[in-house]
């Protein structure tokens, strides 16, 4: 059986950097670099998704509007058409998804409520983590020692 999204989430923690559409660009800045983050979930009370602004976005909203980019709200330049996932989804799934929309986070929800954040890294590291664990069943297999 293959790792789930909710097998990401136990191991990495539920935490999800989110910001409010009317926040600042330049705030919304400031918060990916303090935490060292690709994208932040756009949502006014923590628990709904309204949108997801990427680094990408902050870099398009650069090149279109200039020096006035920080003063923008991330509404302005949020992606409103969020692809989501739920606890049950496999990382084969959502690597397939990530891969075709060209996007690398993907929020996570369960009934409707945010829950979690997954992104291309930790769908890569569980897949490496699955594929270390079958081949050493598979050596322990051909040496006898299964």
């Amino acid at each position: 059986m293959g790792a789930t999204v909710s097998m990401i989430i136990d191991r990495k923690g539920s935490s999800v950097a989110t910001i409010a559409p009317d926040e600042t660009l330049a705030t919304a800045a400031e918060r990916l670099a303090e935490r060292r983050i690709g994208a932040l979930v756009v949502s006014s009370d923590g628990r709904s998704v309204e949108g997801i602004l990427s680094e990408r976005d902050l870099v398009g909203q650069l090149a279109a509007a200039g020096a006035g980019t920080p003063e923008l709200t991330v509404a302005e330049a949020m992606n409103t058409d969020v692809v989501t996932c739920g606890p049950a989804t496999t990382t084969d799934e959502l690597a397939r998804m990530m891969t075709e929309g060209r996007f690398r986070h993907v929020p996570v929800l369960d009934d409707g409520l945010l829950i979690g954040i997954v992104s291309i890294g930790d769908v890569v590291k569980a897949r490496i983590d699955e594929l270390t664990l079958e081949t050493g069943q598979l050596q322990a297999y051909v040496t006898g020692g299964y």
